[in-house]
This record gives structure tokens, sequence and C-alpha cells, in this order.
């Protein structure tokens, strides 16, 4: 059996977890799965749970050995050092995940929210993505087909025959999003899928995680200096790693969607309605509102 680290990376959808996952995998011995999450392997044994809010208790036996088994599959498969895993919805069941891999490293990435319900509305609103689905239907267990099956075609029905002109379900799914879907906005959704992602982990790793284990890291801080975000997220992980090294990995990333969120939202009832749900969970994280 290959030995290697677990790097679980914990994020609200849309706060650039895609982006530290792609710029650590560039690193000699850092892998990941050949898709863009593995939340049907998070899922499996729990498959009809109706959220993504998975209780320490539900990581039962038969789910651990699956989820670690694949785990080990995939890092003996890559000859994988780190094996880097980034489901967003992980971010609601911190505990869950600890206690699948209780030997992980976590990267916590927050974001401003008002830049994440920008980004995240177009997720919503986008057509579904057939090749995107493909890639991550090559890891849901044989036997959870039938049911992503059915849900997929609900989805894509609902996005072809509905005046809102959006999905009928993307992200972490949290307790109360189907009411909140029927009452308030798309943004005012998103707004909230995001405080639920980043409250629930942010408690998790203040409560339940030693702080060894994790590394928080502000997106708006990674794009501005990446060099310097990345020499510290390699420490923390004890990676060696060249200074040149460092350099030419986070060439390419980019502070340009910074402040996206606010020059978007441009009415300002809206702005002021997502603002107040957002509020207590950006004051936590020491952002200006």
């Amino acid at each position: 059996m290959i030995n290697y680290k677990p790097v679980v990376i914990i994020g609200a959808g849309r706060s650039g977890t895609n982006m530290l996952r792609d710029t650590l995998t560039q690193i000699a011995g850092v892998e990941t799965w050949p898709c863009d999450e593995i939340n049907y392997i998070w899922r499996h044994h729990n498959v009809t749970h109706k959220t993504d809010e998975f209780t320490s208790d539900m990581a039962t036996s038969k789910a651990k050995k699956y989820i670690r088994q694949k785990f080990d599959e995939m890092a003996e498969e890559t000859n994988a050092k780190y094996l880097v895993e980034k489901t967003c919805a992980n971010s609601l069941r911190v505990e869950f995940v600890q206690n699948v891999v209780p030997e992980a490293k976590y990267l916590h990435i927050v974001r401003d929210g008002r830049d994440v319900v920008e980004s995240a509305k177009k997720r919503w609103e986008a057509p579904l993505d057939t090749e995107y689905i493909g890639e991550k239907m090559r890891f849901v267990p044989k036997s959870d087909l039938p049911y992503y099956g059915f849900k997929y075609f609900l989805n894509r029905l609902y996005k072809i025959t509905s005046r809102e002109n959006r999905l009928a379900s993307w992200g972490p799914q949290f307790t109360g999003m189907t009411e909140q879907l029927k009452k308030v906005s798309l943004e005012e959704v998103c707004a909230y899928q995001w405080k639920a992602s980043v409250e629930k982990a942010t408690n998790a790793f203040k409560n339940f995680i030693p702080s060894s284990q994790y590394h928080t890291i502000y997106y708006e801080d990674f794009v501005e200096h990446p060099v310097k975000n990345m020499k510290q997220i390699c420490a923390f992980l004890n990676i060696e790693i060249t200074p040149e090294e460092i350099e030419r990995l986070t060439q390419d990333v980019s502070s340009k969607s910074v402040g996206k969120g606010v020059r978007t939202l441009s009415d300002k009832n809206l702005l002021e309605r997502v603002n107040t749900i957002l509020k207590p969970a950006m004051e936590r994280h020491q952002y200006e509102m």
C-alpha cells in the first residue's frame, strides 16, 4: 500500500478551491482525481440524505471503508505523495470528513461572499455541462447510478421548463435550501449557501479539528500575494520546494475577479438584503462591509 498524505481543500463553491487545487497539483508528487469533485464517493452509503450536511456519526464503518478504499486506489494509481481533494460540499460536513480521514491536512479557503454570490449565480443559470458531468459520473458507485441518473434528469427538465432560467439545484445542499428557493431571489439563495458553507466549516475547525491540521487562506490575499501564500501552504504541508518553482506555479494566478460582486449587484435593495445575510460570517472573517 502506498504511503501518502490526504490534503482536503475546504471552501464554499466559487471560492477558489479549483485554483488552489490546480496550483498545488503542479508540484511533483501532489496528485488529485481526474475530475472536478468526488461528491458521489463522499455520499456513498448516505446517498439519499436530503442535504450535504452530514454528522460525524454518519461516517459508518461501511462508508469509511468505501471512501478510504477510493482514496487509496487513486493514490496508488497516481503514485501520490500527497492526494488533494476539493469537494465543496465538504464545507458542510468537516466533522464527517475528519472521521473518515483523521490524518488529513486541511486547507480552508474563504472568499468575500459578495463575489461568491455573483459567481455562483452564473453557475445556477448555466446550461448543464454534459462533458463535466460525464467526467464525474465515472466515479459514481454502480448502486447509486439510478438515483443520480433520475436526479440529473429532473435537474435538466427543470432548467428547460422553468420560467426561472436556473437549475433545480446547484452546489452544496444546505438545510432549508429547497424552501429558500421558493421564497427569496437566487442571489439571496447564493448568499445563504455561502453563509452555511463558511459558518459550518469555521465552527468545525474551531471546535473539532486540531489547529495543527488546518491552515486558513483568504482568496483575496492569495491572488494578490500568491508566492507568499504558496510558501506558507508548502511549509504547512511539509512540501520541499524551491522559490523558483513557487514563482513558476503561481505565475497565472489573477486578481481580476476581486470586487466583482459589489460591482455587479447594482440593485441597492437586493445588495442590502444580500449583505444582511452575509454580514455575520463576513465580519467574523474580518471582511469590511
